[in-house]
């Protein structure tokens, strides 16, 4: 039987041609004028995941 995507997960990480995992920071909801323009920035760049917990998002995508 074929593993069905978790939606959870689709909505959350995004998985590039070359298979690498990104996903979005978090902090970046509100509050944001106590936060430097340094870490605001840097909050905006996607993240990337990388062993084993990348993996682990890949097989829930269904992509391993």
């Amino acid at each position: 039987m074929k593993r069905k995507t978790k939606k959870s997960v689709l909505k959350r990480f995004k998985i590039t041609k070359k298979g690498k995992v990104l996903f979005r920071h978090q902090y970046q909801g509100h509050l944001m004028r106590k936060k430097s323009k340094r870490r605001i920035r840097r909050l905006k760049e996607p993240g990337q995941l990388t062993g084993a917990f990348a993996k682990r998002i890949k097989k829930l995508l269904g992509k391993e």
